[in-house]
């Protein structure tokens, strides 16, 4: 896949302390990269540079547009960090945005409608931006950052304030924009959602590269499997003596069993007692959310 934007080893000091300490990666078209990192972890520090709010002291950051004197109407930003002026109207907020991207006025008022159709703000248009929910305002800043079809859309925290339906409704959208080719690095703490939508994961943490890989390799690499077990009886005694057993968690009917790296889940499933009454078994790798969890405390 065509490489999109290229961050090839980025540095940046703020007090003599070093946030982001020689970071690289790209976002290839029609990928969604997740970038990942607790809090403090220089997330925020390596999009602000991407989108030169601020200069990383060393390294560079390259776009391959065709024009990239005028590199900026080609992307989209959703910060964390919500910017939408509080007295004006839906419909002149988001032409504003468009005007900024230098986004012709006809195509940005038939793309405005056709959005707040797909997102439920149908007769949202003339109402003031402080009228709105927090969740519904997330709505307009999102379609402000998509509206223009950018080549490339960085979103940071966009499933913050959405309620379920609404979550899904943005990820469906994220995934159409990235069939259609537009690259996107997508930063969030919701690693549930972040599983389920991206295609590769880069994580960092204490300014430092933890991994950088396709989700399947990650996966492979850094979580073991889990064997979920539902059952109306009390299986841990059957259960957590088993070889190969790393932890067992139970939680009402469910009981999970976190297998050591070498196990083989085939050969596992194979020495489960027979006199077992299970109404559901499943093998699983673990979850991002876990990997996640055990990357940070290691480090």
């Amino acid at each position: 896949m065509e490489t999109v934007l290229s961050v090839k080893e980025i540095s940046k000091k703020f007090g003599g302390n070093t946030v982001v300490n020689q970071i690289s990666f790209d976002v290839r078209k029609g990928e969604i990269l997740g970038v990942l990192g607790p809090n403090g972890a220089g997330k925020t520090t390596v999009i602000r540079s991407i989108m030169d709010i601020i200069r990383p002291d060393s390294g560079e950051i390259q776009f391959n547009f065709e024009n990239n004197e005028n590199y900026l109407p080609k992307i989209g930003y959703l910060p964390e960090e919500r910017g939408l002026y509080k007295n004006i109207t839906v419909m002149n907020m988001l032409l504003y945005l468009a005007s900024l991207k230098e986004y012709p006025k006809e195509k940005a008022r038939k793309g405005i409608s056709q959005y707040l159709e797909k997102f439920k703000l149908i007769g949202k248009e003339k109402v003031k931006i402080k009228e709105l929910s927090r969740g519904m305002a997330q709505k307009v800043q999102f379609i402000g950052a998509i509206l223009h079809k950018p080549s490339i859309l960085i979103l940071d925290e966009p499933f913050s304030g959405l309620d379920p339906v609404s979550q899904d409704v943005f990820g469906e959208e994220v995934r159409n924009l990235a069939k259609e080719g537009v690259a996107i690095l997508l930063s969030s703490h919701q690693m549930n959602l972040v599983e389920h939508m991206c295609d590769s994961i880069f994580m960092i943490h204490k300014g430092e590269k933890v991994m950088h890989d396709t989700l399947l390799n990650v996966k492979r690499e850094f979580g073991s499997f889990k064997c979920e077990i539902s059952s109306e009886e009390d299986v841990k005694g059957a259960l957590e003596t088993l070889e190969g057993v790393e932890k067992l968690v139970q939680n009402g009917v469910s009981t999970t069993l976190y297998l050591e790296k070498t196990v083989d889940p085939i050969q596992f499933l194979k020495k489960l007692p027979g006199s077992l009454k299970v109404e559901e078994v499943a093998i699983k790798r673990d979850s991002l959310h876990n990997i996640f969890i055990k990357t940070v405390e290691n480090k």
